[in-house]
């Protein structure tokens, strides 16, 4: 797995199966390779920013450039670890940590009041003011529990989420 030509063994497929919590089945994993490979353009073993931008669902989505400093640089073990959260067999506690990881923009394993309010700003645009968003964020934290000064941590986001029925699921086409 040392460049992104080479050919993934039966050894390697398990390896990254057991680094991805064994979300992923063997076909699966081959199938994210050769994605892989088609985004690592110049076989470096890695996949830059702009590759990941190449991709027009990653493109288009309005938290792009927070998942950016996510996956910058990230070899082929981490990249099917990061797209694990994805699986429809990860628990709701994955997907809620990586969710975490989003809204923990400088890995402090706290998200503040402006943290989140910067993923709103994301996901709403021009739809909304900063004052509009300020008010809402205000008020579902106040019905949380939490005020503009808590910090929420990942058992916070577990606390709060868990009880979601949160989908987020993308299917792996696999040949």
């Amino acid at each position: 797995m040392g460049s992104a030509s080479s050919v993934l063994t039966q050894y390697d497929i398990e390896e990254v199966q057991e680094h991805c919590s064994n979300l992923f089945s063997q076909q699966e994993i081959v199938s994210l390779y050769q994605r892989f490979c088609q985004l690592d353009r110049n076989a470096k073993g890695f996949i830059s920013a702009d590759e990941f931008l190449s991709v027009p669902e990653f493109a288009m989505n309005p938290l792009s450039q927070r998942l950016l400093k996510m996956v910058d640089g990230l070899n082929f073990k981490d990249f099917v670890a990061f797209l694990s959260a994805f699986s429809g067999k990860a628990t709701t506690q994955q997907k809620i940590e990586f969710i975490f990881k989003v809204y923990d923009s400088d890995n402090n394993g706290k998200v503040s009041f402006n943290d989140i309010l910067e993923v709103l700003r994301d996901l709403s645009g021009s739809f909304m003011s900063d004052e509009q968003r300020e008010k809402v964020l205000r008020q579902v934290l106040q019905e949380a529990g939490y005020s503009k000064e808590s910090y929420l941590m990942l058992d916070d986001f577990i606390k709060v989420l868990g009880r979601s029925g949160l989908k987020m699921e993308v299917e792996v086409p696999v040949d």
